[in-house]
């Protein structure tokens, strides 16, 4: 597609939204409805992009992926005429006799970029919110899940008209070419790089962003912890996508006094759920390409392996690794890792931990494992993240009913349920004054009688 197609194809779609068709309920709801049945169509489809993009089972895409894009969709279908209602609000005294509310209306025309990693769910979740706010949208899929990218374009063709919603596939050539248009809200996911040069090139027409980064997300065994449950959740969402999670515990925090133990239940645990050879594993992924395999493994630094290490080039595979006697100054705790291989630090008291997180780029997640309430209130009530869990990994993002986002460096914006409704949403007050009564203090010439009533009403 060249630049001048594509100006008119945005532009085609402006006049779309101008048209006020995207506005009512049914419609959204409609384009909803279409949506979540074509998914369902579509889902062996979907389910083998996803393996031939990522080596993703059927369940692992179901549960991380197709299956929480249809309960956002069921929310917004459930609660969308509440979404949309007027919201009334307090009147001032000064301003009596009026009636104050505030209008939640559409933004307009919206650019959603996406990832590779959860490529179906980050392209249609954010999409589903866009489209139940009432927005047409273009949508760009990550060229580095080639499979899946295909899939959304033939779904989203199927659903909607291109004036309604327009897929762009392509590398970075395409990325460039559509951040030089001007759109009502760039949603990017993705790395922290390219989400600088995404804020960069909105910002040439003061267009608002919503970033969903990524980082070091710590997670925190505390040593009255449950340790064998706390392994267990670990390994599980640290090895979920062989790592390739924006909110997997990047590196362990573990309270020397039980550090030793921990890592053996970790062992025994990633032993349990991959295998004695998880490369060989029908169920075990694979690292997206070859330039991120040779980054993560020359992160592995095989003097402080205990676990894991071996890799297979051709098939882009690492198996679960774990490093011990890591410290904040080795080269895998310079950078958000993104992959299958779980440093471990050690801390001596609770009280160490904030103070260390401080001097880092706030991560987009922290997990704390602690049976002790007191540590646990304190490290959530001092930390700074974007969100995270309790005795848990991941599970707070699969939810419609809380905001998923970051915070400082992880990102800006959140969305999922009603607060995604509210990012692609414009909230605009309305005062509705009344004509049958008209306060005379607000007028000049003004008066000491004027003063008093000021001082009275204000």
């Amino acid at each position: 597609m060249t630049k001048t197609e594509l100006s008119a194809k945005i532009e085609r779609q402006r006049r779309f939204f101008n048209t006020g068709k995207t506005l009512p309920a049914k419609m959204r709801i409609k384009m909803l409805k279409n949506l979540q049945a074509a998914i369902a169509e579509m889902e062996p489809q979907i389910m083998e992009a996803l393996k031939t993009d990522l080596g993703k089972s059927s369940s692992e895409s179901y549960m991380c992926e197709i299956g929480l894009v249809r309960s956002e969709i069921k929310y917004m279908r459930r609660h969308l005429g509440r979404l949309m209602k007027d919201r009334r609000a307090a009147t001032p005294l000064a301003q009596y006799a009026a009636h104050s509310f505030i209008m939640r209306e559409p933004l307009g025309t919206v650019l959603i970029m996406s990832p590779w990693n959860y490529p179906f769910l980050l392209t249609i979740e954010p999409l589903v919110d866009a489209i139940a706010a009432g927005n047409t949208a273009i949508v760009k899929p990550s060229a580095y899940s080639p499979a899946t990218s295909t899939v959304i374009e033939k779904l989203l063709r199927e659903v909607f008209p291109e004036k309604y919603v327009l897929t762009v596939t392509g590398g970075r050539k395409e990325n460039a070419q559509l951040l030089e248009e001007k759109y009502d809200l760039i949603f990017f996911t993705g790395s922290q790089a390219v989400g600088k040069f995404v804020m960069e090139q909105a910002a040439k027409h003061l267009t608002p962003v919503v970033l969903e980064l990524g980082g070091k997300s710590p997670c925190i065994i505390e040593e009255s912890a449950k340790l064998p449950l706390a392994a267990k959740r670990i390994a599980w969402g640290k090895f979920l996508n062989c790592g390739q999670t924006c909110v997997a515990p990047d590196y362990i925090l573990c309270q020397s006094s039980v550090k030793d133990r921990f890592l053996q239940e970790l062992i025994r645990q990633i032993r349990i759920q991959f295998g004695e050879a998880p490369l060989g594993s029908p169920t075990y992924g694979k690292i997206i390409n070859e330039k991120h395999f040779e980054r993560l493994k020359g992160l592995i630094d095989p003097e402080k392996l205990v676990l894991g290490g071996d890799c297979d080039a051709r098939n882009c595979m690492i198996e679960p690794t774990v490093m011990n006697h890591v410290t904040l100054e080795d080269p895998i705790m310079q950078e958000e890792i993104f992959g299958p291989i779980l440093p471990i630090l050690t801390y001596e008291r609770p009280e160490e931990i904030p103070a260390l997180l401080a001097d880092m780029p706030r991560p987009l997640a922290m997990y704390v494992f602690s049976e002790n309430r007191t540590v646990i209130r304190k490290l959530m009530k001092s930390c700074r993240f974007g969100g995270g869990c309790i005795n848990d990994t991941i599970i707070h993002l699969a939810t419609s009913a809380m905001p998923f986002g970051g915070v400082g460096e992880s990102g800006m914006g959140a969305y999922h349920g009603e607060y995604g409704f509210l990012t692609f949403s414009h909230e605009k007050s309305i005062v509705d004054k009344k004509t049958w009564m008209d306060l005379p203090m607000r007028y000049q010439p003004f008066s000491r009688f004027h003063d008093l009533l000021i001082r009275q009403f204000v």
